[in-house]
């Protein structure tokens, strides 16, 4: 299996987070629950990303896995 990421999506997912809840971003960009880890990286190097939400709302999830602010989309995919 290949070990760069896979572009799930060329723009951002715009999904609701909860404040205080642990959430585990996909960076592999091969789960089918993107942009949320469905296991689908084992057999490669990439690990998800655990992060936890600061506040609740919506929030941009980068679809591309070329974001500098993972796991928030920082128009990278603007660029690709």
């Amino acid at each position: 299996m290949a070990e760069e990421p896979v572009v799930a999506q060329s723009g951002p997912y715009q999904v609701e987070l909860e404040e205080g809840k642990a959430y585990f971003y996909c960076r592999c960009g091969r789960s089918k629950k993107q942009p949320f880890c469905d296991g689908s990286h084992k057999g490669t190097d990439i690990e998800p990303l655990r992060f936890e939400a600061e506040c609740s709302g919506t929030f941009n999830l980068c679809g591309c896995k070329s974001t500098d602010d993972e796991p928030f989309c920082d128009g990278s995919h603007n660029i690709l």
